[in-house]
């Protein structure tokens, strides 16, 4: 995902200038509380594990683990230099980091939270990470040289590269051997089969443009990617084709998936939240846009509460033009993760 500061701050001045988008017609869901978190820095990803109650937030050089229960900062898992995004393989009690800064991936145990080793990766800049339970490995979706490595998460020893035809961005897994990624450079979703490590087949999104975040109905076979024309392409992933788009906010990065209550939501870095419903025989409708705050442009589920978390912060005016191109500055001490609840 993109975590450049500079467009986080014009995310936040956008937002701040312009009027918001329509607010959510019907009161499902509200900002229950924002849990401050020390730090200064960027952030990108961020992965809850329902199970524990853990959240995992990359921010700057380091994860911080939060208690969701309490709010609390129980842990900072540090050196992690351009952490991007953090895959949980329960089953094997164990945690994997994409350190965009140094091309590797931090393994950590899942219960004790301590690192436990350093995997080099085969690309620059691992961003999104996933962890396929179906074949027990860990992929690494490398943004500057547009390709994948791929790690056996038992043995912790890369096992293969896949290249792919353009820059990747999020990806999601079936759990039963299918791989989906947007291609955000090409505007193309790439199925990729994970026990081969060969991409499969490839398709268009259009009309959607450059997609970031992505997530999945895996019992209805649907992809749900959102893209920087305000756009969610949503498309039948057994047959490969677009079914239907919709409108989101600006500025998105990020999608999450409630299977129970079949909704998806796209997180917009203006500072709103679109809730789409999936009512069935392909037909969605958009729920509105909730109000959250400028920049909450990543997002996270936990599907056990329906609680979604994202991360953002507050700015200073920006300064006046100028060669240099100076950055607002962030508001100290202003990191917080929100916590947004369903109301009924």
């Amino acid at each position: 995902m993109k975590k450049s500061f500079f467009l986080l701050t014009c995310f936040f001045l956008i937002a701040c200038s312009s009027p918001l988008l329509a607010q959510i017609s019907r009161k499902d869901y509200a900002v229950s509380r924002k849990i401050h978190l020390p730090g200064d820095s960027w952030w990108d990803y961020l992965n809850v594990d329902a199970s524990t109650g853990r959240l995992f937030v990359s921010h700057g050089n380091m994860i911080q683990v939060v208690n969701v229960n309490s709010g609390k900062l129980i842990r900072t898992i540090p050196n992690t230099p351009g952490v991007h995004g953090v895959a949980l393989a329960p089953e094997l009690s164990k945690g994997f980091i994409s350190d965009g800064g140094d091309a590797s991936v931090t393994v950590f145990n899942l219960q004790t939270l301590a690192v436990t080793g350093k995997i080099k990766v085969t690309g620059r800049d691992p961003d999104c990470i996933l962890y396929d339970p179906f074949t027990q490995r860990v992929m690494t979706f490398n943004g500057r040289t547009s390709n994948v490595t791929v790690i056996n998460a038992k043995t912790e020893k890369v096992i293969g590269t896949i290249p792919l035809d353009g820059k990747p961005e999020f990806a999601v897994t079936d759990d039963r051997g299918h791989i989906y990624d947007n291609i955000e450079s090409k505007s193309e979703i790439a199925e990729i089969n994970p026990k081969t490590m060969k991409v499969e087949r490839e398709w268009s999104i259009a009309p959607g443009e450059g997609p970031s975040g992505l997530a999945i109905d895996k019992s209805n076979h649907l992809l749900f990617s959102v893209c920087h024309n305000k756009m969610m392409v949503i498309s039948d992933a057994l047959a490969g084709h677009v079914i239907t788009t919709l409108p989101i906010g600006g500025h998105v990065d990020g999608a999450a998936f409630d299977p129970k209550l079949k909704r998806i939501f796209s997180s917009n870095g203006v500072g709103t939240l679109t809730v789409v419903q999936e009512e069935g025989n392909n037909h969605f409708k958009v729920l509105g846009n909730l109000p959250t705050q400028a920049g909450a442009r990543t997002i996270t589920i936990d599907t056990a509460n329906h609680h979604l978390y994202s991360t953002t912060a507050r700015f200073e005016p920006a300064p006046k033009a100028s060669k240099g191109r100076q950055r607002p500055k962030m508001v100290s001490n202003s990191f917080v993760v929100l916590d947004i609840k369903p109301v009924n």
